[in-house]
Protein backbone atom coordinates (compact mmCIF):
# COMPACT_ATOMS: atom_id res chain seq x y z
CA UNK A 1 0.00 0.00 0.00
CA UNK A 2 1.61 3.34 -0.90
CA UNK A 3 1.41 6.57 0.96
CA UNK A 4 2.02 10.06 -0.29
CA UNK A 5 3.02 12.95 2.08
CA UNK A 6 1.18 16.04 1.71
CA UNK A 7 2.32 19.51 3.02
CA UNK A 8 -0.67 20.89 4.12
CA UNK A 9 -1.84 24.66 4.30
CA UNK A 10 -4.78 27.25 4.49
CA UNK A 11 -5.55 29.85 2.33
CA UNK A 12 -8.94 31.67 3.87
CA UNK A 13 -11.14 28.58 5.12
CA UNK A 14 -9.43 26.24 2.49
CA UNK A 15 -7.34 23.31 3.38
CA UNK A 16 -4.99 22.29 0.36
CA UNK A 17 -2.01 19.98 -0.08
CA UNK A 18 0.83 20.00 -2.60
CA UNK A 19 3.24 16.16 -2.68
CA UNK A 20 5.82 17.06 -0.55
CA UNK A 21 8.49 15.86 -2.73
CA UNK A 22 7.08 19.23 -4.93
CA UNK A 23 8.07 21.59 -2.35
CA UNK A 24 11.40 23.05 -2.58
CA UNK A 25 11.73 25.23 0.10
CA UNK A 26 9.41 27.00 3.25
CA UNK A 27 9.83 30.59 3.63
CA UNK A 28 8.79 33.08 5.61
CA UNK A 29 7.55 36.56 3.68
CA UNK A 30 10.55 38.29 2.37
CA UNK A 31 11.14 41.87 0.30
CA UNK A 32 9.60 41.13 -3.19
CA UNK A 33 10.43 43.19 -6.07
CA UNK A 34 7.78 44.45 -7.76
CA UNK A 35 7.22 44.02 -11.49
CA UNK A 36 5.19 46.90 -13.33
CA UNK A 37 2.37 45.67 -15.62
CA UNK A 38 1.84 41.90 -14.03
CA UNK A 39 -1.70 40.19 -13.05
CA UNK A 40 -2.79 40.92 -9.88
CA UNK A 41 -1.82 37.91 -8.74
CA UNK A 42 1.61 37.97 -9.16
CA UNK A 43 3.45 39.72 -6.12
CA UNK A 44 6.86 39.96 -7.64
CA UNK A 45 10.41 38.11 -8.14
CA UNK A 46 12.20 36.99 -4.94
CA UNK A 47 15.94 36.46 -4.66
CA UNK A 48 16.48 32.77 -3.52
CA UNK A 49 20.89 31.93 -3.12
CA UNK A 50 21.14 33.72 -6.44
CA UNK A 51 17.80 32.42 -8.31
CA UNK A 52 15.35 34.61 -9.33
CA UNK A 53 11.78 33.10 -8.43
CA UNK A 54 8.16 34.43 -9.11
CA UNK A 55 5.58 35.02 -6.04
CA UNK A 56 2.36 34.54 -6.17
CA UNK A 57 -0.63 35.40 -4.59
CA UNK A 58 -2.65 32.08 -4.22
CA UNK A 59 -5.94 34.17 -2.38
CA UNK A 60 -5.62 36.71 -5.17
CA UNK A 61 -5.47 33.88 -8.17
CA UNK A 62 -8.66 31.95 -6.88
CA UNK A 63 -10.54 35.13 -5.83
CA UNK A 64 -10.28 35.29 -2.22
CA UNK A 65 -10.63 37.89 -0.18
CA UNK A 66 -6.97 39.83 0.64
CA UNK A 67 -5.56 39.44 3.86
CA UNK A 68 -2.23 41.23 4.67
CA UNK A 69 0.60 38.92 5.42
CA UNK A 70 1.11 37.67 9.28
CA UNK A 71 3.46 35.79 11.72
CA UNK A 72 1.48 32.59 10.16
CA UNK A 73 2.02 33.43 6.30
CA UNK A 74 4.25 31.02 4.46
CA UNK A 75 6.16 31.39 0.77
CA UNK A 76 5.73 27.56 -0.75
CA UNK A 77 8.90 27.16 -3.31
CA UNK A 78 7.86 24.75 -5.67
CA UNK A 79 9.36 22.48 -8.20
CA UNK A 80 7.29 22.88 -11.28
CA UNK A 81 8.58 22.21 -14.97
CA UNK A 82 12.15 23.03 -13.83
CA UNK A 83 10.90 26.34 -12.42
CA UNK A 84 10.91 27.53 -8.61
CA UNK A 85 7.67 29.19 -8.11
CA UNK A 86 6.65 30.85 -4.76
CA UNK A 87 2.94 30.81 -3.53
CA UNK A 88 2.13 32.67 -0.73
CA UNK A 89 -0.58 30.87 1.82
CA UNK A 90 -2.04 31.82 5.23
CA UNK A 91 -0.26 28.90 7.17
CA UNK A 92 1.54 26.02 6.59
CA UNK A 93 -0.12 23.55 9.23
CA UNK A 94 1.98 20.11 8.79
CA UNK A 95 2.71 17.16 6.77
CA UNK A 96 0.18 14.42 6.40
CA UNK A 97 0.32 10.50 5.08
CA UNK A 98 -2.74 9.67 2.98
CA UNK A 99 -2.57 6.16 1.63
CA UNK A 100 -3.34 6.19 -2.27
CA UNK A 101 -7.07 4.77 -1.88
CA UNK A 102 -7.67 7.81 -0.27
CA UNK A 103 -6.99 10.18 -3.16
CA UNK A 104 -10.70 10.36 -5.19
CA UNK A 105 -11.48 12.65 -7.86
CA UNK A 106 -13.30 16.25 -7.19
CA UNK A 107 -16.56 15.52 -6.18
CA UNK A 108 -18.92 17.62 -7.99
CA UNK A 109 -20.31 19.20 -5.30
CA UNK A 110 -17.61 21.17 -4.28
CA UNK A 111 -18.31 24.94 -5.41
CA UNK A 112 -16.87 26.50 -2.66
CA UNK A 113 -13.67 26.49 -4.70
CA UNK A 114 -12.92 26.65 -8.62
CA UNK A 115 -12.27 23.34 -9.81
CA UNK A 116 -9.89 24.08 -12.23
CA UNK A 117 -6.92 24.63 -10.22
CA UNK A 118 -7.36 21.02 -8.44
CA UNK A 119 -6.14 17.52 -9.26
CA UNK A 120 -8.35 15.86 -6.92
CA UNK A 121 -9.05 15.74 -2.79
CA UNK A 122 -7.51 13.74 -0.29
CA UNK A 123 -9.74 11.71 2.52
CA UNK A 124 -8.05 12.27 6.02
CA UNK A 125 -10.61 11.33 8.35
CA UNK A 126 -13.72 13.50 8.03
CA UNK A 127 -11.92 16.38 6.36
CA UNK A 128 -10.51 16.73 2.99
CA UNK A 129 -7.72 18.31 1.50
CA UNK A 130 -7.75 19.63 -1.76
CA UNK A 131 -4.86 19.27 -4.06
CA UNK A 132 -3.71 21.68 -5.98
CA UNK A 133 -2.75 20.82 -9.71
CA UNK A 134 0.29 22.91 -10.39
CA UNK A 135 -0.09 22.28 -14.09
CA UNK A 136 -3.60 24.31 -13.80
CA UNK A 137 -2.42 26.82 -11.49
CA UNK A 138 -0.56 28.93 -14.55
CA UNK A 139 -2.17 28.97 -18.27
CA UNK A 140 0.75 28.36 -20.94
CA UNK A 141 0.81 31.99 -22.06
CA UNK A 142 1.20 32.88 -18.08
CA UNK A 143 4.28 30.72 -17.52
CA UNK A 144 5.69 31.80 -20.48
CA UNK A 145 4.98 35.02 -19.26
CA UNK A 146 6.91 34.60 -15.88
CA UNK A 147 10.19 33.09 -17.82
CA UNK A 148 9.92 36.21 -19.48
CA UNK A 149 9.78 38.34 -16.38
CA UNK A 150 13.12 36.47 -14.83
CA UNK A 151 15.09 36.79 -17.87
CA UNK A 152 14.22 40.69 -17.87
CA UNK A 153 14.17 41.64 -14.53
CA UNK A 154 16.88 38.67 -13.27
CA UNK A 155 20.05 40.70 -13.05
CA UNK A 156 17.97 43.57 -11.35
CA UNK A 157 16.92 41.93 -8.66
CA UNK A 158 20.24 40.01 -7.97
CA UNK A 159 21.55 42.98 -7.27
CA UNK A 160 19.88 44.94 -5.53
CA UNK A 161 17.91 42.48 -2.88
CA UNK A 162 19.36 40.32 -0.23
CA UNK A 163 19.74 36.53 -1.05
Amino acid sequence: MAVQQLVKFHIADEVFGIEIKQIFKILKPQEIFKVPNTPPFIEGLINLRGKVLTVFNLRKRFNMPEKANDENTKILIVNHNDLLLGFTVDSVSEIVRVPDEDFVETPPELRSFDRRFLSGVAKVGEKLILLLNLEKILTPDEELQVKEFVDEHGAEVIENMPG
